[in-house]
Order: structure tokens, then C-alpha cells, then sequence
């Protein structure tokens, strides 16, 4: 189930930052999607977009490998800043598959609008 944010429901600030920081990595990198994850002890990870001729891989999938190459146990929370408008199947399996269904993805468009938020065990509408 699709969730849409609405101005009346303030976004919090731990997920404002994680949506802050996945722009950042996607305009300083210049790829096409930034991606950040919060980790169950509030550490975060921070990815872009990997395109190499024998490796690719989504910025929200590279960020779920960090942290779990971390250490991470579970997330919190994921945010992606892409063109899209929801994030795609592998992409809320990888953060299923670390921080279980519950955890929100938040989808926000390049200018860090959020756009949705979708349990990761969701369907996007």
C-alpha cells in the first residue's frame, strides 16, 4: 500500500536527513539515483548509483550493502532521491531482506520532495 506525505504530516528529522544525504551523493556523483539508509543504531549509509561494465547496481541496493558490510543488523529507514516514482522491487528486498517489511522507503524526487513512503513489504500504487 502506497503511502503518499502530506504537508499536514511534518516529515521527521532523521528521515529528512537520510533524504538529504541521498541527493548530496546523487548531485555530487552525478548519477542518476542517491540513496541512504539508517541502521538500528542510527548510523547511516550513503550510496550512489554503481554502472560499471561488469557490476551494477541500484544506489539503494549499494547502500543496503554497505551497511551490511558494516556490520548493520537491521534498518530503520531508506530513502532514494530518483526520477522514478517509487522504488523498485529489488530494491525493497534488499531492504526487506536487512530491516524487515515494516521499514519505510522513502522515494523522493531530485529536488527532495518526498514523493511516497512504502513499507518495503509494500506494493507501490
Amino acid at each position: 500500500m502506497l503511502a503518499r506525505m502530506s504537508e499536514a504530516a511534518p516529515l521527521d528529522p532523521e528521515d529528512r536527513k537520510i533524504i538529504t544525504l541521498a541527493r548530496s551523493a546523487r548531485a555530487r556523483n552525478g548519477v542518476p539515483e542517491g540513496a541512504a539508509v539508517r541502521d538500528e543504531t542510527g548510523r547511516t549509509y550513503v550510496a550512489g548509483t554503481v554502472a560499471l561494465d561488469s557490476l551494477q547496481l541500484s544506489a539503494l541496493r549499494t547502500a543496503v550493502a554497505m551497511a551490511v558490510a558494516s556490520g548493520a543488523t537491521s534498518l530503520e529507514a531508506a530513502a532514494v532521491v530518483t526520477d522514478a516514482e517509487h522504488a523498485d522491487d529489488a530494491d525493497r528486498a534488499a531492504v526487506r531482506d536487512l530491516g524487515g517489511p515494516d521499514t519505510p522507503v522513502l522515494v523522493a524526487g531530485p529536488d527532495g520532495t518526498l514523493r511516497s513512503t512504502v513499507p518495503a513489504g509494500g506494493t507501490p500504487a
